[in-house]
């Protein structure tokens, strides 16, 4: 359990799109220079992150637009707004929850830009004490405006490259191109690499988390040459992605900087926050952050106070897992279909609650387990609020990328040396990997995404990464033809599928499939975007 939580601080403005005027704080450059005022701009810059519109509503999208779950939010049904639009891939110019998230990372982008554009760096060779902390914090903020870049592109292509502070007559800017966008996102990581020294205290992120950060983008722009930009075109995006995920390999094992936890089911829980596993980890305080993630993504009833459920996982994800693993402990840890109305206010209290694969599939309501992952898991919680932190970047990620990444580079017995130690950490063989030809090894490591990280923010890029042809024929045909396990006969599975009022179905159209329209409110305030 740590020791401190980032509160919110109250002399930061949000504001609702990226066009709007955010007044910096500490305009003052001066001020810069003190080292305890500098702590407190980071720490503002990171409460950015903790912010409902940043967090629950960006957890929200990005597994709502994988392709991996369904939804109980404005309803318990399949035909609410949520479920016929972007949870089914095909997202309205409208989403409200889409335009939160918007202007949340743009509110993190403002706030590091503030910090960047005031701090005044110092070569790190001759950095006094007080200079090695500016260093830091200078580098903290060129790390999270490159992880917020990185979030919004992914999803949106084109997007509004803002680097500098706005003025009175400088409050607006239209689109940039994705290269140019990526190529920002590459020199913000890579500075913050070089000035991230750990200087400013325990919790914020080490420069691991911008290796890790620089690798994902290589591997981003190794399968999709139309977001390279020309200064890049003579690179090896897959050495260059082991590279940088090399040294956070290396610092795990010749420094102990990480490590992976022995049970992974303690990954979710509050005891275990700040592991050795955490690479890049959202430090969350009820008081100051009032997080809802327990509320919004516990299981109804779960727990004695208010829970909606927001996440089930589509039924053929869970099923595919189950059949691959059985008896695999993630299983347990990430699906939750049968537990006791614990709330005591509910006219059903002390009766079992089954979902599938608990019971068989009737209805909507009855045919998906719950994402078990963010829910609280005290059943006598009774709070609105939570202080569960939220991981991002974590040890077990980086080796399932260097499982890939040497694959890629032709390194077979690397590649099965990496997703090994994922796989024993549960107790699994390799059995599938050992002898898999290139090919087959994609494949099957690009589904170990799946099974590791479900729900954990990665899924939407990763199903994207490899192109729409590569989404289609491994997640949206799959899911929209899928049979449904037997109940009781885990392994068997029908042999025609009856959607019916239980399944969402998957738009195969690649103009709704691969990139979120730009938000209207971001359109309609933004008159340099046509």
């Amino acid at each position: 359990m740590k020791n401190i939580k980032i509160l919110l601080l109250s002399t930061f403005v949000i504001f609702s799109s990226c066009d709007l005027e955010e007044n910096p704080p500490f305009l003052d450059e001066s001020v810069y220079t003190d080292p305890d005022i500098v702590i407190s701009a980071l720490d503002g810059i990171y409460a950015a992150l903790t912010t409902y519109n940043a967090q629950e509503r960006r957890i929200f999208v990005l597994n709502g637009y994988s392709g991996f779950f369904n939804t109980r939010k404005q309803g318990g049904n399949i035909n609410n707004p949520n479920n016929q639009n972007l949870f089914s891939l095909k997202p309205r110019q409208n989403e409200a929850d889409v335009a939160a998230m918007w202007a949340g990372l743009y509110t993190t982008i403002s706030r590091a830009n503030a910090a960047i554009a005031n701090i005044p760096p110092t070569d790190p060779s001759i950095a006094t004490q007080d200079e090695l902390i500016l260093n830091d914090v200078y580098g903290q903020a060129l790390f999270i405006r490159s992880w917020s870049y990185f979030s919004l592109v992914r999803l949106f292509g084109d997007v509004p490259l803002w680097t500098q502070l706005p003025s009175s007559d400088n409050f607006m800017i239209g689109l940039s191109d994705s290269k140019d966008v990526y190529l920002q996102i590459l020199a913000d990581a890579e500075l913050a690499n070089t000035y991230i020294n750990g200087a400013a205290g325990a919790y914020y992120v080490k420069r691991y988390a911008a290796e890790m950060l620089i690798s994902k983008v290589h591997m981003t722009l190794a399968t999709n040459p139309q977001l390279v930009h020309d200064s890049l075109a003579s690179l090896d995006f897959w050495q260059e992605a082991y590279d940088s995920a090399k040294e956070v390999h290396n610092a795990a094992e010749f420094e102990g900087q990480y490590a992976l936890v022995p049970d992974y089911s303690s990954l979710f829980t509050l005891e275990n926050e700040n592991s050795t596993e955490s690479i890049f980890e959202v430090q969350i305080s009820q008081v100051a952050s009032n997080s809802q993630m327990g509320r919004n993504y516990t299981p109804n009833n779960y727990k004695a106070g208010q829970a909606f459920g927001w996440f089930t996982v589509n039924a053929d994800i869970y099923d595919d897992h189950a059949l691959t693993y059985p008896g695999d402990p993630r299983l347990e840890a990430t699906y939750l279909s049968d537990y006791t109305n614990n709330n005591p206010t509910n006219n059903w209290f002390g009766s079992p609650q089954k979902t599938w694969p608990s019971r068989t599939r009737g209805n909507f309501r009855n045919s998906h387990p719950f994402l078990f992952k963010y829910a609280v898991k005290d059943i006598t919680h009774s709070n609105q609020y939570d202080d569960k932190n939220i991981v991002i970047y974590r040890y077990a990620e980086l080796l399932l990328m260097l499982a890939e990444i040497s694959n890629e580079l032709g390194n077979s017995g690397e590649a099965l040396g990496y997703v090994t130690q994922v796989l024993s950490r549960v107790g699994l063989p390799n059995t599938l990997y050992a002898g898999a030809d290139q090919n087959s090894f994609r494949d099957l490591i690009m589904k170990e995404y799946r099974y590791e990280l479900l729900g954990e923010g990665e899924d939407a890029h990763n199903n994207r990464r490899r192109g729409f042809d590569y989404f289609l024929s491994n997640v949206i045909i799959p899911h929209n033809t899928h049979g449904p396990l037997i109940s009781g006969f885990p392994g068997q599975a029908t042999n025609n599928m009856n959607f019916g009022n239980k399944d969402l179905t998957l738009s195969e159209d690649p103009d709704q499939v691969m990139l979120l329209p730009l938000p209207l409110t971001e359109i309609n305030t933004n008159e340099l975007i046509n």
